[in-house]
């Protein structure tokens, strides 16, 4: 197993070279003092004879410190779109009587690293809180959701409660403040009129059923 690691930061590279044998390290390259490692007595004998190979030890550092990050380098930079993507949600509160858990809802963010609690007086509840999977949605973002119980909530005392999202990538915090929880039925009623006319007996009659 080998391979780089490249920090943007610092611009400090570190390269590895390693290999195993019966489920064990077996011998790996050092880059910085450019010898190689026997951990095991077996591969002593094969330690030495790299070690007198200074034309493999130039290849190999070459690689692990020129190489390797160019390609690292490269694949970010493709990449970089996609891993420094930010979308913030769409936060809501849902609860289906005035009885039962209050569930705050987020959907629409990326990427999927983030954490979503319910807080009193700015202190996070564990307590009657049940948090939710994060799942993906149909469109490659995400959503979550975590139930608060409130059976023993006062109406007073909903200001001292907060709902609070947090995304990876933004400094900032998303709350949601429970001061009045209701739920909007929508209803929609389609009455369909069919008008069946009918001759009987030389008269014409008409029958109205109606569909709700």
């Amino acid at each position: 197993m080998y391979g780089c690691e490249w920090d943007d930061d610092t611009g400090e590279v570190n390269g590895y070279e390693q290999y195993g044998y019966d489920g064990e390290d077996f011998i790996s390259f050092d880059l910085k003092t450019e010898t190689w490692v026997a951990p095991v007595q077996q591969a002593d004998s094969i330690r030495q004879k790299l070690d007198h190979d200074w034309a493999l030890t130039v290849r190999r550092k070459n690689y692990l410190t020129q190489e390797c990050p160019e390609w690292l380098k490269k694949y970010v930079s493709y990449g970089r779109s996609s891993l420094m993507r930010t979308e913030r949600p769409s936060v809501s509160l849902l609860q289906k009587s005035s009885s039962s858990l209050v569930t705050c809802h987020a959907t629409g963010f990326y990427p999927n690293r983030a954490e979503m609690v319910w807080k009193k007086d700015g202190v996070e509840l564990h307590e009657g809180v049940n948090k939710g999977e994060i799942l993906t949605n149909n469109d490659g973002t995400f959503q979550m959701s975590v139930d608060l119980d409130v059976s023993s909530v006062k109406p007073e005392d909903w200001h001292r409660y907060r709902c609070v999202f947090q995304l990876s990538g933004v400094n900032e915090d998303i709350l949601i403040i429970p001061v009045v929880v209701a739920v909007v039925v929508l209803a929609v009623i389609a009455v369909i009129a069919f008008i069946i006319n009918k001759k009987r007996t030389g008269e014409k009659q008409t029958s109205w059923i109606f569909l709700v």
